[in-house]
């Protein structure tokens, strides 16, 4: 099941990937975007160049699904209308791209009734490709080896734990998260989707993502390989993210776990948030 989209996906992701390092190699000229949250965000030639080859070649494979990507508009009528969304971040870490540091990652995603059921996240920087589709395991291609079927960590004590973090949005809250959790590690790196893949990889146990900032183009592909590999990802009042909103933002942010530890994150996080003042907000199911 999900054999075309699969391949279809990769495919796309290689291409898209192949097109960026293009663009990597030269001088990379940053324009501002505005987003729909009113932050000014960078953008590249690259982003959009990307985006094209993967929208391009998805409408053609699958003509009856709909589309959600980053640098596209979203046409909200139609995906709100079918049961298949595909939702991509062509560039997930601009800024690490910008600055060169190998922190970006092309994603794709798959949802079927705002539940996502495939993920291709690949890091073309380091040449590795995570992927994986709803009940048929995740994997990584790195290089020229054969793909390795992923598993998370079955660590349980905050302690014994590594967690991945932003490299460039480093907050005091985060910093009160982790002395309270008592981590023996944390390790920094940029885009959702290479943090993410860390869990999945067992370099990392956790990631906790508090801005209200991230998009559902930020967590669907990761999810998906993420949760394949063993884990869990949800917002961080513990809620499952659904994909079939109007509102794409993720109000509530971002908990990414090793599964076993999920619900005890969840509980370790209550008083925290309370502290900050953090409400558990609702996104729109409207338009």
């Amino acid at each position: 099941m999900l054999k075309k989209e699969l391949e279809i996906a990769i495919t796309l992701a290689h291409e898209a990937g192949k097109a960026i390092l293009g663009y990597y190699a030269l001088e990379i000229i940053a324009e501002e975007k505005l987003g729909m949250d009113n932050f000014a965000e960078p953008v590249t030639i690259a982003d959009r160049t990307a985006s094209r080859i993967i929208v391009e070649g998805i409408a053609e494979s699958f003509p009856d699904d709909a589309i959600l990507s980053e640098e596209e508009t979203d046409e909200l009528d139609n995906r709100m209308s079918r049961n298949r969304v595909w939702i991509i971040d062509p560039i997930d870490g601009t800024s690490g791209f910008i600055k060169k540091d190998g922190d970006f990652a092309v994603q794709i995603g798959l949802t079927e009734n705002g539940f996502p059921i495939l993920g291709a996240v690949l890091l073309p920087a380091r040449n590795a490709l995570f992927y994986a589709s709803r009940g048929n395991g995740a994997f990584l291609a790195e290089g020229d080896n054969p793909p390795i079927r992923l598993r998370v960590s079955d660590e349980t004590r905050f302690g014994n734990m590594n967690l991945a973090v932003s490299r460039n949005h480093r907050s005091p809250k985060m910093g009160r998260i982790a002395e309270e959790f008592g981590f023996r590690r944390e390790i920094q790196r940029g885009s959702v989707g290479v943090k993410v893949g860390l869990i999945a990889e067992n370099i990392c146990d956790l990631y906790i993502h508090l801005s209200h900032r991230t998009k559902f183009w930020d967590t669907c592909g990761p999810q998906v390989i993420l949760e394949e590999a063993g884990g869990k990802l949800t917002d961080i009042f513990g809620s499952n993210i659904r994909y079939d909103l109007g509102d794409v933002r993720n109000y509530n942010g971002i908990l990414a776990s090793n599964g076993v530890v999920h619900d005890a994150a969840v509980q370790n996080l209550e008083p925290l948030l309370a502290e900050f003042g953090r409400l558990n907000l609702k996104a729109s199911s409207g338009n």
